[in-house]
């Protein structure tokens, strides 16, 4: 009995071994008698080389060593960067949060939101999947909130940025995500008879997001919604403005339906 005692003893030992702090530890030991030069250097080596995990216990070494030292400032951008490769979002936020208390004047300030941006924009997992099939509709519309803000702000404070032109780019998605999350709301109501519900997010789309793809079916819910609630006079004004803007609409032949498959997936 001693002898298994011992033996499950050395195996809870081992396996403490194994956890990220040993291998922090495992680090710190290994480079006690490096310079903060060659610490840096190695951690980004590591770092290039893809090895994420260890780079992140590196730099972790360096700002134990220096927590405002000279290379404090570009490791706390690395590690964040590491942690976003490693989809440790939380980590890296907390670290560009970090960075933007400390570092509020630095001239790599556009990288960091453009990391933080991406980091949001990353948010929900699924979303390259529904942007290989062309519909954002159901992605997270708080995430989308959120890169927006941090791209809106990089682009605004940075226009001459190397990151500006795609953060305009993932803006154009991202308000064509929120402007389909309508549409889907939109559709839901009009499915389930609610057409006053219907008709106010159709709008909406043609408020605020009269730049995307969704507002020929915007238009053609409100000309449904409008002729359910028996309002044929605004039914008639709106598919004027339908045709007006789309003349070769399918909504001007065949009315929609809330069954209808959405137009931009017809090609699939």
């Amino acid at each position: 009995m001693k002898k298994i005692v011992a033996a499950s003893i050395v195996m809870a030992i081992l396996s403490a071994c194994a956890t990220p702090n040993a291998t922090v530890s495992k680090d710190a030991q290994m480079s006690k008698d490096w310079s903060n030069d060659r610490l840096y250097s190695e951690a980004r080596n590591a770092l290039n080389s893809g090895n994420y995990s260890h780079a992140n216990a590196l730099y972790g070494v360096l700002r134990a060593r220096q927590p405002d030292g000279r290379y404090t400032e570009q490791s706390l951008l690395d590690s964040a960067y590491a942690h976003y490769k490693n989809e440790e979002m939380s980590q890296a936020l907390a670290l560009l949060s970090r960075f933007e208390r400390n570092y509020p004047a630095s001239v790599d300030m556009d990288y960091a939101l453009y990391l933080k941006g991406l980091i949001f924009f990353a948010e929900d997992q699924s979303f390259l999947r529904k942007l290989a099939s062309q519909d954002w509709s159901d992605r997270d519309p708080e995430a989308n909130r959120r890169a927006f803000r941090v791209f809106e702000q990089l682009v605004n404070r940075f226009p001459q940025s190397k990151y500006a032109e795609d953060s305009r780019r993932r803006m154009a998605q991202l308000v064509d995500a929120l402007g389909g999350h309508e549409i889907a709301i939109a559709r839901y109501y009009a499915k389930r008879h609610a057409y006053v519900a219907a008709n106010n997010r159709a709008q909406r789309v043609l408020q605020q997001y009269q730049n995307t793809r969704y507002v020929e079916e915007a238009l053609a819910i409100m000309i449904f919604s409008y002729e359910k609630m028996g309002n044929t006079q605004l039914a008639d004004d709106t598919r004027r403005v339908l045709q007006q803007n789309f003349a070769n609409s399918p909504y001007l032949t065949k009315p929609w339906q809330p069954d209808d498959i959405p137009w931009w997936r017809w090609w699939k």
